[in-house]
């Protein structure tokens, strides 16, 4: 593991239209101690061309391929596996990253010896005009407000695996972030935010963000089969997340 080196990950699938925006977001990163791991799912399209030009241009960019497709936990997994980094951080193939936010998270972190951060976001759409729909974050949430509703932008997310016990994986669960952050809190961890933009998430038609009915029944199996709380705590949660859920929209 490489003292204050940040391991990017990025899982990709058909993502010839976006991948060089991301890709270009952090090259200009004024932290530049990263490796930015990219796991092409099995693209069927120009993506593992364009990535493979940014590969000869730069060692700190990885391009690996499944064998097969297998899905963002299996891709993110496998970038996890292979990740030599102090620090994780997590870059979808379709958004995007302020040139500030790596040094800006990383100071925050260091001065404060925190374990995970996390930073407002702000909402594109396809052609990367923005949505003038900001993320707002809270100073910090601890395992119980979380269960309230997720408010970690998975784009924004800093970790620090010096200080969390535990390997850090993607359970396969949906909303398998969301999984991971409980873990990580449950464990007596707090997460800090920086109430300033520095992501840009991009809202695709096919985002799965978008469909509220899929993402409802997703945090019900989380409170229930996941986390493993009572019917009543579960009911009580579940309403916090619906008017969280609300307020966000």
């Amino acid at each position: 593991m490489k003292k204050n080196l940040v391991s990017i990950i990025t899982p990709m699938y058909n993502s010839e239209k976006f991948i060089e925006a991301t890709i270009k977001s952090v090259i200009e990163q004024t932290y530049q101690d990263w490796e930015m791991i990219i796991i092409d799912d099995c693209s069927t399209d120009k993506s593992a061309n364009i990535v493979k030009a940014y590969v000869e241009k730069d060692d700190r960019i990885k391009y690996i391929r499944n064998k097969s497709n297998l899905g963002v936990s299996s891709a993110r997994n496998l970038a996890l596996e292979n990740a030599s980094g102090q620090f994780l951080a997590f870059l979808d193939s379709d958004d995007i990253w302020t040139k500030e936010k790596l040094e800006t998270q990383i100071n925050f972190m260091n001065k404060n010896n925190y374990a995970i951060t996390f930073t407002s976001y702000e909402l594109m759409d396809e052609n990367n005009k923005p949505l003038n729909k900001v993320i707002p974050v809270p100073k910090n949430v601890d395992y119980k407000k979380l269960l309230k509703g997720n408010v970690l932008g998975c784009l924004t997310v800093v970790i620090d695996q010096t200080k969390i016990n535990f390997d850090i994986r993607m359970s396969g669960v949906r909303h398998e972030d969301y999984v991971l952050w409980l873990s990580i809190l449950k464990k007596g961890h707090t997460a800090h935010g920086i109430n300033e933009v520095l992501a840009l998430y991009r809202k695709s038609s096919n985002s799965l963000s978008g469909n509220k009915i899929k993402a409802a029944k997703w945090t019900w199996n989380i409170y229930r089969n996941v986390e493993k709380i009572p019917l009543h705590k579960a009911i009580y949660y579940f309403i916090n997340y619906g008017i969280n859920g609300i307020k966000k929209s």
